[in-house]
């Protein structure tokens, strides 16, 4: 336990200098598990105390992004797919431009979908249960999401410091960076971790106040 520590004080440390060379080798230890924890938690946090101190965020940012990045592939494809067929030319990072942009558009997606609780929830069981089984399910339900984003943190911030420490460019470009996109995934998971967070907190208070807990989501509805 004690060599955890050390290596998560390591990773720590290797933050500090922003140097990516050291924040990829450090990442590479155990002990980044540790610090993506903490990153997590205190993430989803900042993200739910932000949510409430300005509610024009929490309402507009995920459908914001998800929408700029939809609107810009489109036009990048549309203008691409003229040049190319009508005048015989193509920007050379028209094709993979959009991909980033997509992955971008799907994580910070997939963040508003948690909050729209639009995910797999087996409703139809879960009413039928009496209200602390209810709120056993829904606080598994919390866990899972917060587990399955401290892994994604950490995975995906591993792949964007490899990145960003070997320089690696958009194909098409000449400096453009990689991890600039790369970066969007840590940060979509910590708002979805933030978004976890925000749902189990108003299902908490909803078991004391003994209002209904569980609610039926509407694919394509709104919160």
């Amino acid at each position: 336990m004690s060599a955890l520590l050390a290596e998560a004080g390591a990773v720590a440390a290797a933050f500090l200098t922003f140097d990516s060379f050291e924040i990829s080798d450090a990442l590479s230890q155990g002990g980044a598990w540790i610090v993506g924890l903490f990153a997590t938690v205190i993430g989803a946090t900042l993200t739910v105390f932000i949510y409430r101190l300005v509610p024009f965020i929490e309402r507009h940012l995920e459908r914001s992004v998800m929408v700029y990045a939809y609107l810009l592939i489109a036009g990048i494809i549309f203008v691409e797919v003229f040049r190319r067929f009508l005048l015989n030319e193509q920007a050379p990072w028209s094709t993979t431009l959009p991909p980033f942009l997509f992955l971008i558009m799907t994580w910070f997606g997939c963040a508003y979908n948690v909050k729209l609780r639009t995910h797999l929830a087996f409703s139809e069981f879960r009413t039928s249960l009496p209200r602390t089984g209810q709120m056993f399910c829904l606080t598994v339900d919390a866990i899972l999401w917060m587990g399955f984003c401290w892994v994604v943190v950490v995975t995906s911030t591993r792949i964007t410091a490899n990145s960003a420490s070997n320089f690696q460019i958009l194909l098409g470009t000449d400096d453009v960076l990689q991890w600039w996109f790369l970066i969007t995934i840590p940060i979509a998971f910590i708002l979805m971790a933030g978004r976890a967070l925000e749902n189990w907190l108003q299902d908490w208070n909803n078991y004391k106040s003994g209002t209904p807990i569980i609610e039926r989501a509407v694919i394509g509805g709104d919160a």
